[in-house]
C-alpha cells in the first residue's frame, strides 16, 4: 500500500523545484532596489518633482484655454498632460537606468554582482520592475495635477496602460543598451542628455511641432508614437495605436538587442 502511495505522488522535477526559488529571488531583488530607491529622499523628491513642476507651470499658463489647433484641437493642459507623463516614463526607464548603471559600472558595483550567483536576469528584472513602480507614480502624479486644471480622465484605461508598460520596456532596454555605449560615467548624463533633448524637442514633449518632414522622422522614433497612443488615450479619439505600439516594440527589441551584444559588466573595452 506504502508502496503504491510512493508511485502515485508527482515527481518534483528541477525546474518545476527551481521555479519557486527563481520567483523569491526575483521579488527580493525587486524588493532591494525600491528601498535603495525610498530610503535616499532627496533623490525621491526631485525625481517625482521635477515632472509635477512642469505640469503645475503648464497648467498655470494654459489653464482655462480653449480648445485651439496649434493643439491639434485639444486644450493646452489636455496635450500637455499626456506628453509630460510620456516623458516622465522616458526619463525614469531611459535617462536614469543609462546613467545609474554607468555609475555602478564605473564603482564596481556591477563587477561584483557578476561575481555573485545572482542570475543577470533576475537583476534586470529588479531594475525593470523599479522603473515601472516609479513610472506609474509619476504617471499617476501628473493626471492628477492635469484632473485638477480640468483635464478629464483617460477615457481609454486598457490603451493608456498598455502604452505606458510598453514604453516603459522598450525605454529601460534602450537605457540598457545606451549605458553599454558609454565610457565611464562621467560621460553618463552628457551622452543621454544628447539623445534625450533632442528626440522629446522633434516628438512634441515641448510644444507641437507643425512640420511634416519632423513629424516624419518623429513618428519613427520611439517618444512621439508613445505621445500620441497617451493623446489618444487620454482623449478617446481613434482605435488601439497599433502602428504606435509596434514601433515601440521595434525600439525595444533593438535596445535588447545592443544590450546583449555590448553590455558589460565593468570598465575593460
Amino acid at each position: 500500500m506504502s508502496q503504491a502511495t510512493a508511485t502515485e505522488r508527482p515527481v518534483l522535477t528541477a525546474p518545476a523545484a527551481a521555479a519557486p526559488g527563481r520567483l523569491r529571488l526575483t521579488l527580493h531583488q525587486i524588493r532591494y532596489e525600491q528601498l535603495s530607491f525610498w530610503r535616499n529622499p532627496q533623490s525621491v523628491f526631485f525625481t517625482f518633482a521635477l515632472p509635477v513642476m512642469i505640469i503645475v507651470i503648464f497648467g498655470a499658463v494654459f489653464s482655462g484655454n480653449q480648445p485651439d489647433s496649434f493643439f491639434y484641437g485639444l486644450s493646452g493642459m489636455q496635450y500637455f498632460t499626456p506628453t509630460v507623463a510620456a516623458l516622465s516614463v522616458f526619463g525614469a526607464c531611459y535617462g536614469q537606468l543609462a546613467v545609474s548603471l554607468s555609475i555602478r559600472r564605473q564603482n564596481g558595483i556591477l563587477k561584483r554582482l557578476h561575481a555573485t550567483p545572482l542570475p543577470a536576469w533576475t537583476y534586470f528584472a529588479g531594475l525593470l520592475a523599479h522603473a515601472l513602480v516609479v513610472s506609474a507614480v509619476e504617471v499617476l502624479l501628473i493626471t492628477l495635477v492635469g484632473y485638477c486644471y480640468g483635464v478629464p480622465l483617460p477615457a481609454q484605461w486598457g490603451t493608456a496602460i498598455a502604452s505606458l508598460v510598453l514604453g516603459a520596456a522598450s525605454f529601460c532596454a534602450l537605457g540598457v543598451g545606451v549605458s553599454s555605449l558609454i565610457s565611464n560615467s562621467e560621460a553618463a548624463s552628457a551622452v543621454v542628455q544628447f539623445i534625450q533633448f533632442p528626440l522629446m524637442f522633434i516628438s512634441g514633449n515641448y510644444f507641437p511641432i507643425h512640420s511634416a518632414v519632423l513629424d516624419d522622422v518623429a513618428d519613427a522614433l520611439p517618444m512621439r508614437p508613445l505621445n500620441q497612443a497617451l493623446l489618444g488615450a487620454f482623449t478617446g479619439h481613434g482605435d488601439v495605436p497599433w502602428r504606435q505600439l509596434a514601433v515601440l516594440l521595434a525600439w525595444g527589441v533593438l535596445g535588447a538587442l545592443v544590450a546583449v551584444r555590448r553590455f558589460r559588466w565593468d570598465n575593460r573595452r
